[in-house]
């Protein structure tokens, strides 16, 4: 397996890089899981993938650029995990930026992010002194530097989250949310992290959704089909 086949996935221990990182192996993808505690490497490398441990929130770009260089594809499935403002914008939009100029630097153009459906519009609708809000706006950012980066980006904006098992299938939204136009009830609007993982591992493979956000739930469209 050569270099170039080399996936590197930022939050390697979350619930998500853990399932993509079989997915991406059957694949023919070498996989690269970076971490912060060296605890979690038996869980990564029970996964097929080679632990990599590295504090994103202290990396710097050059430190990154050198885990990038030669990489396929970089993706960020990194955060916070919420509570905590200045450490959510610490690794959910200052890492993920520096991890995008570092792609950049590196040369390498696939880069996948993690967000969520509606981040592209709740700047305007979350209550700032809501708890959410600095999640909101630190994935905002991220998304939006992405966008104003050269790379052949894909954003990905599941809904609420769930451990159901992936049906392999989407039900795909607006920026809004939305689907044709009407917002779904709470029971539509969730998505399986392992369905996230297997989007991910679809839009590498087949270089899909390039320069495209992807909001989507758990639905019956199979995801060749929906994503482009």
């Amino acid at each position: 397996m050569s270099e170039a086949d080399r996936v590197v996935i930022l939050g390697g221990h979350g619930k998500i890089a853990l399932m993509a990182a079989p997915k991406l192996k059957e694949a023919g993808y070498s996989v690269d899981s970076v971490i912060r505690n060296p605890d979690q490497t038996a869980e990564v490398e029970a996964a097929g993938a080679t632990p990599v441990v590295l504090d994103i929130e202290s990396a710097d770009t050059d430190k990154l650029e050198e885990l990038f260089t030669g990489a396929k594809a970089v993706v960020f499935s990194a955060g916070a995990g919420g509570g905590n403002p200045d450490r959510t914008r610490a690794v959910d939009f200052e890492a993920a930026k520096r991890s995008i100029d570092a792609s950049a630097k590196a040369g390498v153009d696939r880069y996948v992010i993690v967000s969520y459906a509606t981040a592209g519009v709740d700047l305007d609708r979350v209550d700032p002194d809501s708890s959410f809000y600095p999640y909101v706006q630190a994935k905002h950012g991220a998304d939006e530097h992405l966008r104003a980066s050269s790379l052949d980006y894909t954003i990905l904006g599941p809904g609420g989250l769930t451990l159901e098992p992936s049906k392999g299938s989407v039900l795909l939204a607006d920026e809004n949310g939305d689907v044709d136009g009407v917002t779904p009830d709470g029971d539509t609007k969730v998505t399986s992290r392992e369905l996230v993982a297997d989007v991910m591992t679809y839009v590498i493979d087949k270089n899909a959704a390039v320069r495209q956000t992807v909001n989507f739930y758990d639905g019956s469209t199979p995801i060749a089909d929906a994503i482009k």
